[in-house]
Formats: structure tokens, C-alpha cells, sequence
């Protein structure tokens, strides 16, 4: 039988970063080394049925509204070809769990989309991506896999549950108490449990600079009531459509956001809470609107799609 087809789509990030010293895992550039670059390195690869395609060249804490829409079209563009098995998009770390939730919602793909990552630039002597690469390519390939999944160090993570918990270790990803959809040893794909699903809610075809905005606000010990307020204004001023507040705990907010978010919403700007917390998400209703188990970055995302699709995202 022969090797499925996989589209490779890079994005930049630490895996495709280059230090100016040897060995420096620290200070180094990212999005550096282009798709081709990293697919020779990693000689396993050799002979592969593979495509490549540069669709962005970023540090992920770069990422913007325009390369996700890109990349959900060039995404979408290869999903729907059939001799296609799966897609691997390459990707910074910092923001990976909010690409893949916006993948997960728009494109909801019966095929496996496996986002993967490093936590060393390519020019480490002990660089992760290689292996990472060819653990998403295994799974890209997996018969039966499917949905937007992140890929690394073995573990193939959800789209709502995968976490970046650790700023510089290697296995810095983890899925809470949900646990990993499944591991990759040795070439091998071990399911432990359901491939993501849901239902495809469509890109949003405006331009991206004209995406509802949506910001991220954190509710903390200290808070003044004067600050709360200036933020919020601020906020409505350049033009917030929607806000999260990252609460503490089960998503509780401190009382000095009480009054301006009072007035956002009587300003038709829709605010939700999340939490800070890592695990457990909100439970339970009462106050403001939440989205479950997202992380607030997460949040953002899930609110700013239900502006742009007028409330299908809700």
C-alpha cells in the first residue's frame, strides 16, 4: 500500500528559529529556516510523499487574524483535495493552542490537521523539531485519524484542552485532566481517546483587520476601580466589540470590574470570564457568560468568531 499524500504547511516559529552561537538554545531568532530546510533535516523524510507550501514566516507571538484566515484557506484548500491523507502545520509555541482552536472551529476537518511545534531552534544540537515533524507526519497519515490536533513530544493534544504550561522545557504541553487523544511511539499511533469533531462554522471572509475585536482582560488581587474603568473605555474607544475577562478561580471577578463592565455591555460590547487556572475551566452559571473550559486566550477566540458568524460560534 502506498504512503499517503500530507501537505506540510509552515508558519515559522522556534522550530524553524537559528541561534548566532552553537548550542545557544536561548537567544535565538525564530522563523529563520524555511519548509524545505526543515523537511532535510529530518532524513527519515526522504522519499515521503510530501508537499511544502511557506504560507507565513513568523514568531508566533506574532501571529495575526490575516495569516490565520490564509492559513485556514490553504488549509482547507488541501483537506479537500482526496488524495490528500492529512495536513502539518508547522508553529511557534506561544500562541498554538489559540491557532488551533481557531482551526478546530472554522475548519472542523474530517481529515487529521496536526499542528507541530519545538521548544529549541533548529540549530540546537539537541533540537526537538525533527522528531516532532515526523510524529505529526505519522499521525497525518494515521488511517482513521482526524480533526485538529497539536503534536509534540509524542503526545497528540486537543483542540480545546492542549496547554502551553512551561516556558522553556521540552515537554512543554500538556492536556489537563483531559489527557492526550493519543501518543506516537516509535512511528506508531495509539488512539486513547475520541479524535476531536465538531462542526465546521466556515472562515470568515471579511478582511481580517475588519474581525470584530475582542481583548483579553485580567482580573487580579489589588485592582482599583479607576483602572477597571479606564481599560474598559480605552477598550470601547478602539473600538472592542467583545471582552473576556480572566477571572480567578471558577472565573470570579474582582467587584472593581463591576461598574465598567456594566457599562460595556450597556455599550453593546459583550462581556464573557474564563479563568486563570489551568485545569477545570468554569463550571456552573451564574454572572457573566463563560465559555467552559477554554483557557481566555481561547476565549477570545470562540467570542470574536461568534461576532464575525453573527452568533454561530455561541
Amino acid at each position: 500500500m502506498p504512503t499517503p499524500l500530507v501537505a506540510i504547511l509552515a508558519t515559522g516559529g522556534t522550530i524553524a528559529g537559528a541561534a548566532t552561537r552553537p548550542g545557544d538554545d536561548a537567544s535565538y531568532v525564530a522563523a529563520q529556516f524555511g519548509v524545505a530546510q526543515l523537511i532535510a533535516a529530518v532524513p527519515a523524510l526522504a522519499g515521503r510523499p510530501l508537499e511544502a507550501e511557506q504560507v507565513a514566516q513568523l514568531d508566533s507571538k506574532d501571529m495575526t487574524h490575516a495569516v490565520w484566515q490564509q492559513l485556514a484557506h490553504r488549509c482547507a484548500h488541501h483537506l479537500a483535495r482526496p488524495e490528500v491523507a492529512g495536513v502539518v502545520v508547522t508553529h511557534g509555541t506561544d500562541t498554538l493552542e489559540e491557532t488551533a482552536w481557531f482551526l478546530h472551529r472554522t475548519l472542523a476537518p474530517g481529515k487529521p490537521l496536526v499542528l507541530t511545534a519545538a521548544m529549541r531552534p533548529a540549530t540546537s544540537i539537541q533540537a526537538d523539531g525533527p522528531q516532532n515533524l515526523l510524529d505529526a507526519l505519522a499521525l497525518a497519515q494515521h488511517a482513521g485519524a482526524r480533526g485538529v490536533l497539536a503534536c509534540v513530544q509524542g503526545r497528540a493534544h486537543g483542540p480545546a484542552d492542549v496547554r502551553k504550561r512551561h516556558g522553556s522545557r521540552l515537554d512543554a504541553f500538556a492536556s489537563g485532566e483531559a489527557g492526550p487523544v493519543a501518543l506516537i511511539e516509535q512511528g506508531q499511533v495509539r488512539q486513547l481517546r475520541p479524535w476531536p469533531v465538531g462542526t465546521a462554522l466556515g472562515v470568515p471572509e471579511a478582511r481580517a483587520a475588519d474581525w470584530p475585536a475582542v481583548i483579553v482582560l485580567p482580573s487580579h488581587a489589588g485592582l482599583a476601580t479607576g483602572m477597571a474603568q479606564a481599560l474598559v473605555q480605552a477598550a470601547i474607544a478602539q473600538g472592542a466589540r467583545g471582552l473576556v475577562i480572566e477571572g480567578t478561580g471558577n472565573g470570579t471577578v474582582h467587584s472593581a470590574w463591576d461598574g465598567a463592565i456594566a457599562a460595556a455591555q450597556a455599550a453593546g460590547v459583550t462581556v464573557w470570564r474564563a479563568t486563570r487556572c489551568q485545569d477545570g475551566g468554569v463550571v456552573g452559571e451564574g454572572g457573566l457568560p463563560h465559555a467552559q473550559g477554554l483557557s481566555a486566550a481561547q476565549a477570545r477566540v470562540e467570542l470574536m468568531l461568534d461576532k464575525a458568524l453573527g452568533g454561530a460560534a455561541a
